[in-house]
């Protein structure tokens, strides 16, 4: 059975078989099709993919290397240099399949070049099912700061199959469970309670459906975050910054699920001293993170560096690091302004906790 779930412009089919996907292609008349992939998702997901769309025998394959550090300008350029090499015009589609890299760096390409053809988002792994591949962000890192050059472009629709899932591995999982587990801590206390009690490698689509209704319920508001989708960056301010950090120290890097799961225990910190969360709910949140995600451990000598990272984001306002706060289990508040005294307090409590 179909899901969906629309938004302001496009939809989001919940379709194990994607079958939809296979019509939408079939009614829409494309000059021509490009697909765009890492080499992991080429090696695992494209098959699946081509399995599903029997009448898809043009395509071009445009693939690039794997991982965060990969989406950068000089793979967006490769990315357009192949579709003029390859003849793509305004009438093109692509088609993004793979995970948040490559829906954010695909989406970003798609956008502007020749200044926008149509791309579709097939996100395979839980992370850009829940959140990257919904909502109309674009974009790529430069200078070790994440998404700081993107564009709000929609997707013509969004395709996502829990199939995908089944080629992830076990941290990859865990990693995507972060952001519905912020979606549950932002907007839903039922649904938080609910994950409470789910394991991360027992999510259903029935889960998977509530965030992403939980997302574009926000998304749709608030379409290019003048307001309320200011919420779904709880924990991102310090946790895009731990992300940034591990990324360019090269020793252990992390995914973005582990980050934001340190920038949530940091922030839920921060929404109890300055937000008025109480007590009780600090200590469930930080005890649940805490077990559901590995600690990283550092200590105060990278906290200006981290703080660096911090002053460049792109959610800042006139120099000011902004924040989006819990005032309880299931409603945040946004655009609350920290000095750097309190964010070196949250970062010492995260490290209490295994010290």
């Amino acid at each position: 059975m179909v899901h969906e779930i629309k938004s302001n412009t496009y939809s989001v089919y919940f379709d194990q078989q994607l079958k939809v996907l296979a019509d939408f292609l079939d009614r829409n008349s494309y000059s021509k099709i490009f697909i765009l992939t890492d080499r992991n998702t080429g090696e695992h997901c494209l098959p699946v993919l081509l399995k599903a769309l029997p009448n898809l025998s043009n395509y071009d394959l445009v693939e690039i290397d794997p991982g965060e550090e990969n989406k950068n300008i000089d793979f967006c350029i490769g990315i357009w240099k192949m579709l003029l090499d390859f003849g793509a015009d305004r009438k093109s589609l692509m088609i993004n399949l793979g995970g948040g890299v490559i829906t954010d760096i695909g989406g970003f390409a798609a956008s502007t070049f020749k200044r926008g053809m149509d791309f579709i988002q097939v996100p395979t792994t839980l992370l850009s099912q829940v959140d990257a591949s919904v909502g109309g962000k674009t974009g790529i890192d430069m200078d070790g700061v994440k998404n700081i050059i993107g564009t709000f472009t929609q997707p013509k629709a969004v395709f996502i199959s829990t199939i995908f899932l089944n080629t992830l591995a076990e941290r990859q999982v865990v990693s995507g469970f972060a952001e519905m587990v912020k979606h549950g801590l932002i907007y839903d206390r039922d649904y938080f309670n609910r994950l409470l009690t789910t394991s991360p490698l027992a999510i259903d689509e029935k889960l998977i459906f509530h965030s992403v209704t939980i997302k574009n319920a926000v998304v749709t508001e608030d379409p290019t975050e003048k307001g309320l989708r200011k919420i779904l960056n709880f924990g991102h301010t310090i946790g895009h910054a731990v992300e940034s950090y591990a990324l360019a120290d090269g020793t252990l890097p992390l995914l973005h699920g582990e980050a934001i799961a340190i920038g949530m225990i940091c922030e839920a910190y921060l929404s109890h001293r300055f937000n008025g969360m109480g007590k009780e709910d600090l200590d469930t949140i930080v005890q649940y993170i805490y077990q559901l995600f590995p600690a990283y451990h550092f200590d105060a000598a990278i906290y200006e560096s981290l703080f660096t990272y911090m002053v460049n984001d792109k959610k800042n306002t006139n120099g000011n690091i902004g924040f989006a706060l819990l005032k309880q289990i299931g409603k945040c508040q946004y655009d609350h302004y920290l000095e750097k005294e309190a964010i070196m307090e949250s970062l010492d409590f995260y490290c209490s906790l295994h010290n």
